[in-house]
């Protein structure tokens, strides 16, 4: 969820003709259909290529294979679509099977998490499993492979300013969104509909059958999170462990979770000006939080004037500065760009800070928007949007107010009206779930995890006190890691308390100084 064009950082993380009435949408039962697809025949896997085909990921040393699965499971036999896995096999002498790994989104690739599973988990966990990533329907190497308009992210030049000054500034962002909804639908007309969340869930469960396992283990991040949930509800008998870190709000479903992000991101955003402005003596952009707020208006104020060779004006801003609300990691680096910027006038840092959207991120903001409008009802009068993005505004959750909008604005001229939300609700006999929340998580705000722990009677809380980061697991936290480690291993989980059931206190905030960039394993929207 969140963030505008390239600023989908994969944690990660923005009029043609009309095409008539929404297409009316089908309903999909929450459950197993009543005539499930034939069990695959099982997966042929070799070698992954060493030069992958899709840029920016890395499959090297793992294995490779693909399988069938159909676009529409009301009828199985008919036009089938191909997802792309890779596995990282177990050494050690006895399996646990299976991990099927998903980094968020929707819409971000997976082909490359076993590698990063494999190398940061403690050795002997990471043996003991079949670790799979997979591209998603209408992902990465998964055939079709959605990209629309790629304009609206990425015209050539600097984007207009999110924050429309009139209703003129507006109603061409409207008009961009829309050709953005048309062209969506004419390339792709008979596949949106099969776009949802459940249809991703009965995938889950097409490669649990082929990978020929009785019980799935999952592991899901963000958007991941509730894929997981709607997976565990349709399929509880299916599920042995999963770990859902950065837990969405299944009641928020879609349009509300991304109301409930701008004030959370408003949060984070002051945290880490109050952050510059503890360090003033390094970054020299103010001595208080509002001072370096001030400054960064300053530095949108020129860009909108004067966009950085014509491509980087305040809108690539915000990208770059979306980033710093979803992790701390870049928090130096970004200050001592805005700081040559600002103070010495220096373009040069900040121009190699932004980078223009790619094919992935084409990919995955199609994806992204195929998936959220499909999945639930979204407001079809601009009015709701306009009146909603403006209250926020004028109340003072400025940062991403209006560039969130116009990142899920398409869903108001979706071609395929959204359905209701799937339905999330665990059984006492599901197995243990382990539920991992930065409490100040701004991309999904804690009370995600608080509702979606009292959903599933069976699942565990483990909290990051003061923690702000999206995507806690696997990061470095000690605490937290050996809690995951822990539960992968023997499938030990903290006891049942009231409210959380763990916690891990976070370590301390980053140094003034900029440090090496960490790849990243999630990602940025939900």
């Amino acid at each position: 969820m969140a963030g505008t064009a390239a600023a989908a950082v994969t944690l990660g993380i923005i009029g043609a003709a009309a095409l008539g009435a929404p297409a009316a949408a089908t309903s999909r039962p929450a459950s197993e259909p009543t005539h499930p697809a034939p069990r695959p025949a099982g997966i042929d896997w070799k070698a992954c290529p060493t030069k992958d085909p899709v840029e920016g990921t890395h499959v090297k040393g793992l294995q490779c294979a693909s399988i069938r699965v159909p676009l529409d499971y009301a009828r199985p036999d008919g036009e089938q679509i191909t997802l792309e896995l890779t596995r990282a096999r177990h050494t050690a002498s006895r399996s646990q099977g299976v991990v099927l790994l998903n980094r968020g989104g929707p819409g971000a690739h997976g082909r490359d998490l076993p590698g990063f599973f494999k190398r940061t988990l403690p050795a002997k966990v990471a043996a003991s499993y079949d670790w799979i990533g997979f591209d998603p329907r209408g992902v990465g190497a998964s055939k079709p492979s959605l990209i629309c308009d790629t304009s609206y992210q990425d015209p050539g030049r600097a984007r207009p300013d999110t924050i429309p000054a009139n209703a003129r500034e507006e109603r061409a962002w409207t008009a961009r969104a829309k050709a953005y909804a048309d062209d969506c639908a004419r390339k792709y007309r008979k596949i949106l509909p099969y776009m949802g969340t459940t249809e991703w869930a009965r995938d889950m469960d097409e490669i649990r059958k082929a990978l020929r396992q009785d019980k799935l283990n999952y592991f899901g991040y963000s958007y991941g999170s509730y894929l997981g949930a709607v997976y565990a509800t349709m399929f509880p008998g299916r599920v042995r462990r999963m770990v859902l870190d950065s837990v969405v709000r299944p009641s928020g479903v879609w349009y509300q979770d991304n109301l409930d992000q701008n004030v959370a991101f408003e949060k984070r955003i002051r945290a880490y000006f109050a952050w510059i402005a503890r360090h003033h003596d390094t970054f020299r952009l103010g001595t208080s939080e509002k001072r370096v707020a001030h400054a960064y208006a300053k530095a949108r104020a020129a860009l909108k004037a004067k966009p950085i060779d014509g491509k980087i004006g305040p809108a690539e801003l915000d990208d770059v500065f979306l980033a710093d609300g979803y992790a701390d990691q870049s928090w130096a680096a970004h200050a001592r760009a805005l700081s040559a910027y600002v103070v010495r006038h220096d373009a040069g840092p900040l121009r190699k800070t932004w980078r223009p959207p790619g094919r992935l991120d084409q990919n995955n903001y199609a994806v992204y928007t195929a998936v959220q409008c499909r999945d639930a009802s979204w407001p079809r009068d601009w009015d709701r949007w306009h009146a909603d993005s403006e209250r926020l505004y004028r109340q003072g959750y400025r940062f991403e107010t209006w560039s969130n909008t116009w990142y899920n604005a398409p869903c108001a001229f979706w071609a395929v009206n959204g359905d209701t939300a799937p339905r999330v609700r665990g059984t006492a006999s599901l197995p243990p779930i382990l539920l991992v929340q930065a409490q100040e998580d701004a991309a999904t705000p804690y009370d995600g995890a608080v509702e979606t722990h009292r959903l599933f009677p069976t699942s565990r809380l483990l909290v990051q006190r003061g923690g702000h980061n999206h995507g806690v697991s696997l990061s470095g936290d000690r605490c937290v890691d050996g809690a995951v480690a822990a539960y992968l291993g023997s499938g030990r989980v903290p006891a049942s308390r009231p409210g959380p059931d763990a916690e891990c206190q976070a370590g301390p905030e980053p140094a003034a100084v900029a440090k090496p960039r960490q790849a990243k394993h999630t990602v940025s929207h939900h």
